[in-house]
């Protein structure tokens, strides 16, 4: 065996054990009597970067939904904003990220009502 195999092949094990140890995954947490069954929250180990600015001019009979940090399980994801179409009688609360004691809870865009 030549000698850069062999260090060829120590540099890849050390890569793949160090890798391991960098970032917690997220875990689903499902809560509450009976859960929607296609619903898992999601728990970020490490805080959301800053928020991005995107710039949009108003539209008349829509709100800006802003855009948004994504988890995917290893590391944050940027989403775009889009258009949503006015709900009378109905607020939009934008996507936000949550701290709690276990980690970052993500929380979706919702339409409330008042």
């Amino acid at each position: 065996m030549s000698i850069r195999l062999v260090a060829l092949t120590s540099l890849v094990a050390v890569t793949a054990l160090a890798a391991g140890c960098v970032v917690e995954p997220a875990r689903p947490v499902v809560y509450g009597p009976r859960p929607d069954p296609g619903y898992v929250e999601v728990v970020a180990p490490q805080p959301p970067p800053a928020m991005f600015v995107e710039n949009v001019e108003p539209r008349p009979g829509f709100i800006w939904a802003r855009g948004y940090w994504r988890w995917d399980g290893r590391h944050y994801v940027a989403e775009r904003g889009h258009w949503e179409r006015m709900r009378p009688g109905y607020h939009y609360v934008h996507p936000h990220w949550e701290q709690r004691r276990d980690g970052w809870h993500w929380r979706v865009g919702v339409w409330a009502a008042g």
